[in-house]
């Protein structure tokens, strides 16, 4: 592989994004924007932005749907752009309504075929994240991120919001008038992205900034279920009514009591991210992830108690070695660990209901009858329950096409 351009997004809801993705301009670096504010008019806008130029192409949606679009145009160009003697450097400035995770996936896995000169292979052949920059507005987020108002596509704003922080390398926070609300914001962005250096400051040095994210930052790499739940040393501890509440379990949920506990994560949460083992599911684990008012609970990859040698095989060493160290000779590596970030919770209480919600010891016995109890989870479910056809479709890419 050719030495890959460095690749910068710029995500954000409300945040000083265009001012951060205009202040890394420079020459040979190119600032790219689809703009999907007239996407109900069924147009798109792309524009590409040097030091010297700055120019408009106005794209038609194909096939209707934001996610082809994105597809068929945007992954396409950042390999075009990498073959530019000119180009060192390319910044995305991304649509609001797009989650930087989901794009970071489609870089990785899709397969670009048919330009011209060039193999068949996904974009990150040609391009290589280099950070993730979230801009935050230090009078909204909080609102945002623990509300439960809904987007068009069945997602919510929390879930968007919280999405984009928490894959975040670094954060950039235009400042509030309110010292407490600015206290409990920095609070939550401490537990949510630690890692993440921040300026609160949107006129701040975001080359500077840029410099301070640590080696072990994401940079655009995917998590699983099977993941670390807490990204580098969060505070443990309550600070402005803000806390992480742990929850884990070695034996697996009850299917329709573990539907009804999800009512606890919904109100007084600001983000749930989890592996949970469900009776009637035994091979895989399912992630679970709440934001402010939205749950999403989708099947992942298999625990490796229900791998095939094969499958054992290719799975890495350090999940392994983990595994090993709480293997049961029943249940193998199954189990259930899920962390909770609450503003406004009572943490007993969610542990009681989860704890609620787990099979009983006579429960544990019957294995046998597991696959015969209703799952209302089947192969994945969001609040609010049954989306439609088209709405999955049509944010295949915006969520992560991982299912």
């Amino acid at each position: 592989m050719t030495s890959r351009t460095p690749l910068i997004l710029v995500a954000g809801w409300r945040g000083p994004t265009e001012r951060t993705a205009h202040a890394l301009l420079r020459p040979g670096t190119i600032v790219v924007r689809h703009d999907l504010a007239d996407i109900y008019e069924g147009v798109v806008r792309r524009t590409l932005t040097t030091t010297d130029d700055e120019r408009e192409t106005i794209l038609e949606l194909a096939h209707g749907c934001i996610s082809c679009t994105l597809r068929e145009d945007l992954l396409p160009l950042l390999r075009r752009l990498h073959e530019r003697s000119t180009v060192d450097r390319i910044v995305l400035l991304l649509d609001p309504l797009i989650e930087p995770e989901a794009l970071c996936w489609a870089i990785e896995h899709l397969v670009v075929a048919s330009i011209v000169g060039r193999v068949d292979a996904p974009a990150a052949h040609d391009v290589q994240v280099q950070a993730t920059i979230t801009c935050i507005d230090a009078d909204t987020w909080l609102d945002n991120a623990t509300g439960d108002d809904e987007l068009d596509d069945d997602r919510t704003t929390a879930q968007v919001v919280v999405s984009q922080v928490e894959f975040a390398d670094a954060l950039v926070v235009r400042p509030g008038n309110d010292g407490w609300h600015q206290a409990r914001l920095h609070a939550v962005l401490t537990r949510l992205a630690s890692e993440a250096p921040m300026i609160w400051d949107e006129h701040g040095d975001i080359e500077a900034l840029l410099r301070r994210i640590p080696p072990t930052a994401r940079r655009g790499a995917i998590f699983d279920a099977y993941s670390p739940l807490l990204r580098g040393r969060p505070p443990l501890e309550h600070d402005c009514g803000i806390e992480i509440v742990e929850f884990t379990a070695r034996r697996p949920f009850h299917p329709a009591r573990l539907h009804e506990a999800t009512d606890v994560l919904l109100d007084g949460v600001i983000r749930t991210r989890g592996r949970v083992w469900v009776a009637t599911q035994p091979d895989h684990a399912l992630l679970l992830e709440s934001a402010g008012g939205g749950l999403r609970v989708t099947q992942d990859g298999p625990w490796l108690a229900a791998m095939t040698p094969e499958q054992l095989a290719a799975t890495n060493t350090e999940r392994q070695a983990l595994a090993a160290l709480r293997w049961d000779e029943r249940f193998g590596d199954r189990d259930t660990s899920m962390v909770i970030l609450i503003h406004d919770a009572d943490p007993d209480a969610i542990r009681a209901t989860l704890q609620w919600a787990l099979l009983t010891d006579a429960e544990l016995t019957e294995s046998h009858l597991w696959a015969n109890w209703p799952d209302p989870f089947g192969n994945h479910h969001e609040d609010p329950c049954e989306p439609t056809a088209q709405a999955e479709q049509e944010t295949s890419l915006l969520e992560g096409e991982r299912r």
